[in-house]
Parts: structure tokens; sequence; C-alpha cells
């Protein structure tokens, strides 16, 4: 199965507040988003987002360009459906984060929780940080949030990779600045403690 039919299954076999990495409240991506992109006009892309709370609040909390991508369409569909007439109001692109239509220099935030830590290949990666330089303004933040040294080594019937604060950042490169990171203990609907690094980086102006 490809990489999109793996997401959709997921999507179409189980609701959104079963699935492992679901969060009532995406409390810390939140403030790390809101305390490096004060403006409300921001222009934030949510990669992975698919039926993350995410963009409900960033629409609560006054934020007007907001963008949510994912690979699956019966993710997306679901979010849209639970914003009711406020989806109207967010962005949404159905595709892969390696190949999906960006526009140059379009975000002033770049924000992933658990989409990074699923590319295992070097090439991957590299293309990855790519799609980030190219659609990231000069200045422009970038929040990310993978599994710790030690998380999981699998989630969803996939292998992930598993990062400190300084491996993550040493995949972006010297072009990105780490200004800041904090862990959390994710517990899954299950009951499950899972650890996760988040990261905040500011590209370099060009």
């Amino acid at each position: 199965m490809n990489r999109r039919g793996h997401w959709d299954t997921v999507y179409r076999t189980k609701r959104p507040n079963d699935v492992s990495w679901y969060q009532p409240e995406p409390a810390l991506s939140l403030a790390f988003i809101r305390r490096a992109v004060p403006d409300p006009a921001a222009s934030i892309i949510d990669v992975g987002g698919g039926t993350s709370m995410l963009a409900d609040r960033l629409l609560q909390a006054g934020y007007s360009d907001v963008t949510v991508l994912d690979i699956s369409d019966a993710a997306l569909e679901l979010a849209r459906t639970r914003l009711g007439e406020t989806a109207s109001r967010v962005r949404w692109i159905a595709g892969d984060v390696l190949s999906a239509p960006l526009p140059d220099a379009g975000f002033d935030l770049w924000h992933d929780r658990a989409v990074f830590h699923f590319l295992i290949a070097d090439m991957e990666r590299s293309a990855y940080v790519a799609r980030v330089q190219h659609a990231l303004r000069p200045n422009g933040a970038v929040v990310i949030a993978t599994f710790a040294e030690d998380g999981p080594t699998r989630c969803s019937g996939l292998p992930v990779a598993r990062y400190s604060a300084d491996t993550l950042h040493a995949e972006f490169g010297r072009g990105f600045q780490l200004l800041d990171s904090a862990r959390e203990q994710h517990v899954t609907p299950a009951g499950v403690t899972q650890s996760f690094v988040y990261c905040v980086f500011r590209r370099a102006s060009l």
C-alpha cells in the first residue's frame, strides 16, 4: 500500500479521537506558534494537520491565514466536517508534503507535529528540508515535533526515526537557528505515554 492509501485507511477505520497522536488540546504547539509569530495576520501552514484541533485553536486565537496540508483526503474531510462553516476560513491542501505544490516564500510559520519522524530515508529528509526552505519566508519560523530519543520506534505500523533537539536541528542545518525546545509526555487515547521533542527554529534571512 502506498503512503496515501495507508493514511486514508487509518482515517477511514478509526475515529479521530482513537488514533494514538490525538490531542484534545494542542497546547504546546499553540504556545510556541503564538510566541514565534504573534501577529494574527501571519501565514501559517500545519503540515500533516489531518484531524488535529490546531486549526480550530488558531482561528479562535485570531489567526486569519491558516493552511492545513495532509496526505489523506479522508482526514481533511473529517476536519472540514468538524469545523462546519468555519472550514471556509482555512486553506486545505490534500497532498504529500514532499511533492504538493506550495507557494514560494508563502508562509511565516511551518508547523509539523509527527510527520518528519516518518521520513526514515536520508533523501526524504533532505527533500523535506528543501520544501521548508522553498515555502518559508526569510526569518520565518518552524515549530516541529517528533518522537524523542526514548519515544516509540514504530507508529501506525510504520517505522519512525527518533530525535533529540540537537539531532533534529542538525537535520535542518546552519540555515536555521534553534530558538527553543521542549519535551512532552503525550498520553495516547489508549493510556500509553509517548515522549516527544519539540523544536522552534528561525530561518536565516537571505
